[in-house]
């Protein structure tokens, strides 16, 4: 068994979470919404802290391309596609392009990124700091996040 194969395999035996009430909202129409990207790249800037392992914080991201750094140390990450693109996990360039056609209204000021080497429960991301991006996002007036898992 490869490393892909078993990480999928470990991955279908952890329960996902189940919600009683979720939330649900409608957004305004694409071209009226300001859209942000989400990431579990674990993309931070140099000045930045590293991201560990199991850790559960966010870092901030602007909207540009400033020198990101790949925190993702995963054995299992192939980094080849982000070292010739980093639009594979930070799409920045494809929102900015879509905001300049009026696809979307506009490109959040800031991003964020985790780290995608959880805990199994994902519970400290469930309830504290990813509720927490989450009103910081929602404060810049983010209406719709692309997801970019890793």
């Amino acid at each position: 068994m490869n490393g892909d194969q078993a990480m999928r395999a470990h991955s279908a035996t952890i329960p996902a979470p189940r919600f009683a009430n979720p939330a649900w909202v409608t957004p305004p129409a694409l071209s009226a919404a300001t859209v942000a990207i989400v990431t579990s790249a674990a993309l931070h800037t140099p000045d930045d802290d590293r991201f560990t392992a199991g850790d559960t914080s966010y870092r901030f991201i602007g909207s540009d391309r400033r020198d990101l750094v790949l925190g993702h140390w995963s054995p299992n990450f192939d980094r080849a596609a982000v070292a010739i693109d980093l639009n594979v996990v930070y799409p920045i360039d494809r929102l900015h392009e879509l905001a300049a056609s009026g696809v979307i209204g506009a490109v959040a000021p800031r991003h964020v990124s985790f780290a995608g080497n959880q805990p199994d429960d994902v519970a400290t991301v469930r309830l504290d700091s990813g509720p927490a991006a989450a009103a910081a996002l929602r404060a810049d007036g983010v209406d719709v996040v692309l997801l970019t898992p890793v």
